[in-house]
C-alpha cells in the first residue's frame, strides 16, 4: 500500500476537519445500512446478499479514503492493512453464498474481529494528537468482541442479516459520537481562539 498517496497535509485543523466529516459520512452510511436491512431486505433476499456484500466493501473505502486524507499508507498502517483486509472479505461473503449463508457469518466474525483490533491500534495511534479516539478505541474493541460472538453463532441457524444489523448499528453510534466530540472540541478551540483575540 505504500502508493497510496496523501492529498492533505498534515495540518491537524485539516485532519480533524476531514475526521469529522468522515465519522459523520461512516455514521449515515451505516445507519442507511441498518435501516434497508430492517426493512426491505427482509423481504428481499437479493438486496439482504447484496447488503452484506457491500458493507465490507464500503469499510474498504472509507478507510482507502482515511489513508489518502491523513498522511498515506505509511502512517496510516492499521487502516492500509484494513484496505486490502476488508476488501479480501468483500470477496470471501460474496462467493460464500454459493455455499452456505453461515458461512458469510463466520466470515464477517473473523473479519470484525481483526478489522476491530486494527481501528483500536488506529484510534491508540490518533488519540494525541485528535479529538474522539477513545470512542474509536471503544468501538475496536466491541468490533472484536462481536466478531467472537458471530463465530460462536455460526452453524447455529442464526439470520445471519439480522445477526450482523446489531453490530452496524452499534458501530454508527460510535461514529456518530466521534464526530460529535470533534465538532464539540472545534467549537471550543474556536471559542477560545476568539477570546483571546479580543484579549
Amino acid at each position: 500500500m505504500s502508493t497510496v498517496m496523501s492529498d492533505l497535509p498534515p495540518d491537524p485543523s485539516l485532519r480533524a476537519a476531514w475526521l469529522r466529516k468522515l465519522y459523520f459520512v461512516r455514521a449515515a452510511f451505516s445507519f442507511a445500512w441498518v435501516a434497508l436491512s430492517l426493512t426491505l431486505a427482509k423481504h428481499s433476499p437479493v438486496l439482504a446478499t447484496g447488503l452484506l456484500i457491500v458493507y465490507p466493501a464500503w469499510d474498504a473505502l472509507a478507510n482507502l479514503l482515511d489513508v489518502r486524507m491523513t498522511g498515506g499508507a505509511r502512517a496510516n498502517p492499521a487502516q492500509a492493512l484494513n484496505i486490502w483486509i476488508s476488501s479480501l472479505v468483500t470477496l470471501a461473503v460474496a462467493a460464500s453464498f454459493a455455499f452456505a449463508w453461515q458461512i458469510a457469518l463466520a466470515i464477517f466474525g473473523t473479519w470484525a474481529i481483526v478489522a476491530g483490533l486494527l481501528q483500536l491500534a488506529a484510534a491508540s495511534r490518533r488519540r494525541k494528537d485528535n479529538s474522539g479516539q477513545w470512542v474509536m478505541m471503544l468501538s475496536g474493541a466491541q468490533s472484536a468482541l462481536a466478531g467472537g460472538f458471530f463465530v460462536a453463532q455460526q452453524g447455529n441457524g442464526a439470520p445471519v442479516l439480522q445477526t450482523v444489523v446489531g453490530y452496524a448499528g452499534v458501530g454508527a453510534v460510535y461514529f456518530l459520537i466521534s464526530a460529535l466530540v470533534l465538532v464539540f472540541r472545534g467549537n471550543a478551540r474556536g471559542a477560545r481562539g476568539l477570546a483571546s483575540g479580543k484579549s
